[in-house]
Parts: C-alpha cells; sequence; structure tokens
C-alpha cells in the first residue's frame, strides 16, 4: 500500500469513528488498529466495514478495527498524524456524511453478537489477562524477524552453507532474545502506571550475568532464570513500590528517593525470591507443555485446536504470548503455536462452504472472497466476524475443523515427531517459515501442512452438510445484487435437509 493509500485509508477511517476529539488513545497489534473512543455512539459500524481496506471491526476494551498484517503499521501511523492536525485545527462544523452503508443483516448480527461478548468480557480477570497481552503484543515484530532468522540461519547451518555468516545471523536472532526480559519489564511498568525505565531496569537484573554469583534458596541462580515471567513479577513490584514512594516521599527528595528505593528494594526482592519462583514456575510449564503432548498429543491437539476460536473471538487468544514466549526461551520453539494454528485452518475451509452453499449470494461470497488471502495467512478476524460467527453453525463446524488438523498435528507430537515455530505472531502459510522441530525440516513441513489440509477439508465437509439448515439455506441463498460468477441456486425442494 502506498503513502497516498495508507493516508488515504486512514482518512477514510477517522470521520467513521466520530472525528479527533472523540480518540482518547491509539496503538496497533499485529492485525488491528486498536482506538480508545470517547463516545462510542459516533461509530458508523456498517460504513467502517464497507471500506475496502477494512477487514472487520472487533468491540472490546478498546474499538479494534482490522486492517491485516502490514497495513496496519502503515495506516497508524497516518491516523496518528491526523488526529494531531484535527485537534491542532480550531473547531468547525460537523462535517455532512453520507448515510451509513447497509452491510445486511449477516453483519448486523455479528455487530449484536459482539456488544454481547463485550458485556461478558468485562470481568476483572479477563481485563487483567488483556493487561498482560498489551505487555507483549508491542514485541511481537522483533520476535517474528528474529524467528525468520533464526529458522534461515539453522538452514544454512544444516547445509554447511556460507560459515562465515552464521555467526552473525546468530547474533541477530539471539540478540533480542537474550534482552527480551528487560522490554518485558519496561511494557509492563508502562502498562500499569508505573516509570517504564525503571521497570526495565529491574528487570535487567534478571539477564545481568553477575547474578551467577548470587545464592538464593541454597542454591546458585542462573543469568535469564525465572525470564519473562520473573520480568513481569518485578517490574510489577517496581510499579507498586515507585507508587508508594510517589505518596510517601518529599517533593524535595522524589528524584533522588524514589528510583532509588524502587531499583533497591524491588531488585532485592527479585534476586532473593522472585527469580527462583518464576524460574520453577517456568520450567513447569516447560514440562508440562512436553508431558502434554509427549502423552496425550492427539487428543490435546484435538481440545487446542477446537477451542482456539472462541479464544481468538473473545479476544483473549493474546494472553497465550507470555506462554509462547517462555517456551521459546526454554527450546528454541513453542510447540503450542502450529496447533493452535489448525483452528485457522478450519476457519478457511468452513468459509469455503459457505462460498459453495450460497451461490446466489453475492455479498457474502464478496466477503469470502476478500477475506479468504488473509485467513490463509492466519487472519482469522475478518472470516470470524464477517461470516462464520454471524452465521452461527458455521462458526461451530470451523472449530471441528481446527480440532480435527490439531489433532492431528498433536498425534506425530505423541509419536516423536515434536516440533513448533521459533516465533509467535504468524500462523497459517504464514507459519512455514518458522517452523523446527526435531525430526529435521522436511519431515516438520510435511506433518504442518498435512495439519493445515485436514483442517480445511474437515472444516469445508463440516460445514458443507452440517453448517446449515434448511431454512437458512432459504433465507441465505438470495441476494439483490447476486455474483454474476456464481452459477444458478438449486431449487429450494431439491437441497437436502440438514439437522
Amino acid at each position: 500500500m502506498s503513502p497516498d493509500k495508507n493516508r488515504a485509508t486512514a482518512a477514510a477511517i477517522l470521520p467513521l469513528v466520530g472525528g479527533p476529539d472523540n480518540i482518547t488513545s491509539i496503538a496497533h497489534c499485529m492485525t488491528r488498529l486498536r482506538i480508545g473512543l470517547r463516545d462510542r455512539g459516533l461509530v458508523q459500524d456498517e460504513a467502517l466495514r464497507a471500506l475496502p481496506a477494512v477487514m472487520g471491526v472487533v468491540e472490546d476494551d478498546t474499538y479494534q478495527i482490522v486492517l491485516g498484517p502490514g497495513a496496519v503499521a502503515r495506516v497508524t501511523p497516518e491516523f496518528e498524524a491526523l488526529v494531531e492536525e484535527g485537534r491542532a485545527q480550531p473547531a468547525a462544523a460537523p462535517p455532512v456524511t453520507a448515510p451509513p452503508v447497509t452491510a445486511g443483516e449477516l453483519q448486523a448480527r455479528g455487530a449484536a453478537l459482539k456488544e454481547a461478548q463485550k458485556a461478558r468480557n468485562a470481568s476483572p480477570f479477563k481485563l487483567l489477562l488483556r493487561r498482560v497481552a498489551n505487555i507483549f503484543v508491542p514485541l511481537i515484530p522483533a520476535l517474528i524477524g528474529c524467528g525468520v532468522i533464526a529458522g534461515l540461519n539453522g538452514m544454512l547451518t544444516n547445509l554447511g552453507l556460507l560459515p562465515g555468516v552464521v555467526p552473525a545471523l546468530a547474533a541477530m536472532a539471539s540478540g533480542f532474545m537474550s534482552l527480551i526480559a528487560v522490554f518485558v519489564g519496561y511494557n509492563t511498568a508502562k502498562e500499569f502506571g508505573g516509570t517504564a525505565i525503571l521497570g526495565g531496569a529491574v528487570a535487567a537484573i534478571i539477564v545481568f550475568p553477575g547474578v551467577a554469583k548470587i545464592t538464593a534458596f541454597g542454591l546458585e541462580l542462573r543469568p535469564g532464570q525465572g525470564g519473562v515471567l520473573g520480568a513481569l513479577a518485578a517490574a510489577l513490584l517496581a510499579v507498586y513500590v515507585e507508587k508508594w514512594c510517589r505518596r510517601w516521599v518529599p517533593d524535595a527528595l522524589d528524584v533522588l528517593v524514589t528510583p532509588t528505593l524502587t531499583i533497591l528494594v524491588s531488585g532485592l526482592v527479585t534476586l532473593f525470591g522472585l527469580m527462583f519462583l518464576a524460574g520453577q514456575a517456568s520450567a513447569a510449564i516447560g514440562t508440562f507443555a512436553t508431558w502434554l503432548l509427549s502423552h496425550g498429543g492427539a487428543f490435546a491437539g484435538l481440545v487446542l485446536g477446537g477451542l482456539f476460536l472462541p479464544l481468538v473471538m473473545l479476544g483473549l487468544h493474546q494472553a497465550l504470548i507470555p506462554l509462547h514466549t517462555t517456551l521459546i526461551e526454554q527450546s528454541g520453539h513453542t510447540v503450542l503455536l502450529p496447533i493452535l494454528a489448525m483452528a485457522g485452518a478450519g476457519q478457511v475451509g468452513a468459509a469455503i462452504a459457505v462460498y459453495c452453499r450460497l451461490p446466489r449470494n453475492g455479498s457474502l461470497r464478496g466477503t469470502i472472497k476478500s477475506a479468504l488471502p488473509a485467513g490463509f495467512l492466519g487472519v482469522g478476524e475478518p472470516l470470524i466476524y464477517g461470516v462464520s460467527l454471524p452465521l452461527g453453525r458455521p462458526f461451530v463446524t470451523a472449530c471441528v475443523g481446527g480440532a480435527a488438523g490439531g489433532a492431528f498435528v498433536g498425534l506425530f507430537n505423541q509419536l516423536g515427531a515434536s516440533f513448533g515455530s521459533t516465533a509467535i505472531g504468524p500462523s497459517g502459510w504464514a507459519l512455514f517459515p518458522l517452523l523446527d522441530g526435531t525430526a529435521g525440516m522436511g519431515p516438520t513441513i510435511a506433518i504442518y501442512g498435512g495439519g493445515l489440509a485436514v483442517g480445511y477439508l474437515v472444516g469445508f465437509v463440516a460445514t458443507y452438510f452440517f453448517g446449515f439448515t434448511q431454512q437458512m439455506l432459504t433465507d441465505l441463498n438470495t441476494d439483490p445484487d447476486p455474483d454474476p460468477a456464481a452459477p444458478p441456486a438449486p431449487e429450494p425442494s431439491k437441497a437436502p435437509v440438514l439437522a
């Protein structure tokens, strides 16, 4: 997308979310522009969904506009600039906007479902999970880049090629991971209202080589012990110590005493408590994941693959990032991500089945055609919110496809062909460059590709035969503006009656 198109997309979005004065915060993750709103009622949902660059919208703690990987990182700065420019201009009469574009009954159902989910999702526990996710989401681009370089480095090492380049690639791939605790500490303090650099300073203690000279609980500490979990806990403690100091330390001494006490108190607790405890927790996560897939791989894969789409629907999937990151720290890859990626395969298969079953619904078929490329690359929100979730049954059958693909990958893990992803973020076809396993690259790629194929096939078959009732087919297989390339619809009396 060219710079002009990026700015045009941002300019099209801004008035539909209430203009600059209605924006309280702007951020983005891998695929979504996340906006804080003063007045939710000023947002024109259907008009937003009708924009060519918008794949869907998600209602959560922030208003999230799905733009897709890459595009969101380019549109967000333009959107921020337009908001700043709009706030700097004198107030003017509100512009006359075109009436909202109606995208159809399915999108209205999807919006209603998201509103209900938002209300159910406001529990303190789920809000805490989202805050934890906000700590790790900004790290994903670096995790992806370093993961791809690590995969390239491994391939060159195995093939014996470019031996002079391999050490340089190893440094690029490992440098960020060796200091990831510092970035986690920085983001944790920032997210929970502390001074970000103090959170990073406390977390840096964990990766300092000199901790190897310190004994806690009768054992010598190891640099990096506790990893991202220890960094998160240490920085959170630093936030509370800092806030206590801000309340009680006189203003004249604050600049000297507060940072000193924050690092001193939090650092001592980290060295003589948190590093050991977080290290034990991290080891337990790795041990459990390995045991789960080696002893119950097929069943575990079925459950994980089948339940992941609902987590994505609820916006809670990013709460798994600390677990993935911990596994990558320990073994170089996360065995969970390839299994969870099968949920996207089931979603793609289900969407293709919907496309085939509703040949006269040009509007829905157009949505599917525009969202499928992103779906193959693992971006599932457009298909979830634009197709399967509003329809109901196809969402369930998509989960069935994800469960089948997860069981396939889990079975091979159980048989000894363990593999995972060297980074988090991508899934679908985009995960191939990040795969790493004990059985070699060839078998690893074949198993993952086989899992995707199973997910596509089962998601398609389950949706085609069980995703619609007769009434659904009658109601949905019409469109006032049908796809001109669509074949004639079958006679209703000849369509099979589905339960």
